[in-house]
């Protein structure tokens, strides 16, 4: 039996699938850059230039928090599953669905009005 100053190693499959999960963070947040390239490259008689440039803003800024944060929740879940805790809450699923959703129905609304 380990002692505590021991490291423990977990099951490598636990490892291996935290390791995919950072990976579809930051495939996501390459995601969210390429669309910010897409807008500002792509959409320029679609919206007003300021409506464009606040958008490709959000958009880049949404994929460098997704990046950090997918490498924090990475680092956390490696810890916890050395340590054989419970993984932490991604409380940021929350905010990301329900700005997710806001920005679907005010596209939809502008494209309405347009």
């Amino acid at each position: 039996m380990p002692t505590e100053d021991e490291e423990q190693f977990p099951d490598y499959r636990f490892t291996l699938a935290n390791e995919r999960t950072f990976l579809a963070w930051f495939r996501t947040a390459l995601a969210f850059m390429a669309a910010a390239i897409a807008v500002d490259q792509l959409a320029i008689v679609l919206a007003p230039a300021t409506l464009r440039d606040i958008l490709v803003v959000v958009l880049g800024l949404t994929a460098a928090g997704l990046s950090f944060y997918g490498y924090h929740r990475w680092h956390c879940n490696k810890q916890a599953i050395q340590k054989n805790r419970a993984l932490p809450f991604p409380r940021l699923l929350l905010w990301l669905s329900g700005g997710l959703s806001a920005g679907i129905v005010c596209m939809l609304a502008f494209m309405l009005t347009a």
